[in-house]
């Protein structure tokens, strides 16, 4: 077994000092890069097609004190993802955290769907993800110190929605990677997690910038609101965090309550009529 980290008052004394967030330029992945820029930490923020984004991402983690390094990532050249983190590990000295962001959807019929649009979001949403998360377990395992792994997955990690058919089949995949590599990295101090929002005011449900309170009632999800990608952040911010040392394998959703209420669910549902017996 390999050596273990300290634990001080319960919790492994552990923090992200050098971290890559996938899909950065937007959304979860740059609510996240800002939750967790502080002085004395540098923070990869990667874009697909928003370079802007991105180094508007960059702009609020050096005015927390952090260090920002921008970098293009196209993971659907899926080993583009290993070259990415051996890159940005040199240059910071290491990587101990990575959380993934990057994702892409479809809304398609099986039976209508071309089978490059099937790879295209496999690629990006499951393939590109075990590069990442492979090449930084292996600088996390060489370094000795332990780190932290977030996946951000997606309700649909848990439960199938139509017309997602290669989203669910890729976010069901990456939940069973997460618990798959927490199993083999814990004894390198490794913790591997998920996140798995519901409807989250981004671009990717063409939300982003707007309140999650004001003309946005949901009569499908428990709590009637979407959520705001600083919601997400926090979770993950937790996950990767000193007290957060004895979770790993775990999918945290954080959907309102979604998941909950089973298959009444849904952000599509217009009328509160499920709520009565």
């Amino acid at each position: 077994m390999s050596a273990q980290p300290e634990p001080t008052n319960g919790a492994a004394a552990f923090e992200p000092n050098r971290i890559v967030i996938t899909g950065a330029d937007s959304g979860i992945g740059k609510a996240t890069a800002v939750q967790l820029a502080a002085r004395g930490r540098q923070i990869v923020v990667t874009w697909h097609h928003d370079r802007r984004g991105a180094e508007q991402t960059a702009k609020e983690v050096r005015a927390a004190g952090a260090t920002a390094h921008v970098r293009h990532l196209d993971l659907t050249d899926p080993p583009s993802g290993t070259a990415l983190v051996d890159e940005v590990a040199d240059l910071m000295g290491g990587v101990d955290t990575l959380v993934m962001c990057s994702g892409t959807g479809s809304s398609t019929l099986l039976l209508e769907m071309d089978y490059a649009d099937w790879r295209d979001v496999v690629s990006v949403d499951l393939d590109g993800a075990f590069c990442c998360l492979q090449a930084a377990a292996r600088h996390m395992v060489s370094a000795g110190r332990g780190g932290r792994v977030v996946a951000i997955t997606s309700v649909h990690e848990h439960a199938p929605r139509v017309g997602a058919g290669p989203y669910c089949a890729a976010k069901g995949g990456l939940g069973l990677l997460v618990k798959v590599a927490a199993i083999e990295l814990a004894e390198h101090g490794i913790t591997v997690n998920a996140v798995a929002p519901g409807e989250i005011a981004t671009p990717m449900t063409g939300q982003e910038d707007e309140s999650v309170l004001e003309d946005k009632y949901r009569p499908g999800i428990p709590v009637a609101r979407p959520g705001d990608a600083r919601e997400i952040a926090a979770t993950v911010a937790f996950l990767c965090g000193p007290d957060s040392g004895y979770v790993t394998g775990a999918s945290w959703a954080v959907d309102g309550g979604m998941l909950t209420m089973g298959p009444m669910a849904g952000s599509h549902l217009t009328s509160d009529d499920w709520r009565r017996p």
